[in-house]
């Protein structure tokens, strides 16, 4: 089976409607998933911004909240806008690395985001991470004591290289394999049929 790398940021929404959606549209393509969690701050640092970029406009951001919107309802998940937005994702970032190992990565990235935009939890509190663990059937003082380690805490800075030795630069981006870069929700489909055709023919037709 092939697969694609499904990278994400917790402090992303587009990423999280992606999350939401990903394992019933990959596996309806015969694809697989990889969990691919980062950091986008490093990688905006690198560029010149501070914070997100789409919020530096108003209007985009306006925007961008009512697309959610649009999305989140079709999708019956309703999608909020968090206080503060963006959220710092940097604990659940390092708990989804452990998820990765023990096969419960899926499970708890989506629950992360519905407490996010959904219930509007701040993600960055560690007792809220904790409750997610905990509601998965798992022990989240091991769990975070694992997260925090110094070894997982460096797995996660090279995540963040990788993703952008990747070329990447935004959240969600997925990744075929022969390395072709697909960024932003709507992007998803694309992506799937390009891991398993290596091209878009046959999904794009001209008029």
């Amino acid at each position: 089976m092939t697969s694609i790398e499904f990278w994400y940021e917790f402090a992303s929404p587009y990423s999280a409607l992606s999350a939401l959606r990903i394992a019933r549209e990959a596996e309806a393509a015969g694809v697989a998933v990889q969990w691919c969690p980062f950091l986008l701050g490093p990688i905006f640092r690198s560029q010149g911004w501070q914070g997100s970029p789409i919020m530096a406009v108003p209007e985009k951001g306006a925007h961008m909240w009512r697309d959610l919107e649009r999305h989140g309802n079709a999708l019956g998940v309703p999608m909020n806008c968090p206080n503060p937005f963006p959220q710092n994702g940097l604990v659940a970032s390092r708990v989804a690395l452990v998820a990765i190992d023990e096969g419960w990565c899926a499970e708890f990235t989506r629950a992360v985001y519905r407490a996010e935009f959904t219930e509007l939890k701040t993600i960055a509190e560690r007792p809220v991470i904790a409750h997610i663990i905990a509601g998965l059937g798992r022990d989240p003082a091991a769990v975070l004591s694992r997260a925090e380690s110094e070894d997982n805490k460096q797995r996660l800075r090279a995540q963040t290289e990788q993703a952008k030795q990747r070329g990447i630069f935004g959240a969600p981006s997925f990744v075929a394999p022969d390395g072709e870069l697909f960024w932003g929700n709507d992007r998803l489909a694309e992506a799937l049929h390009w891991a398993c055709h290596g091209s878009l023919e046959g999904l794009l037709r001209p008029v």
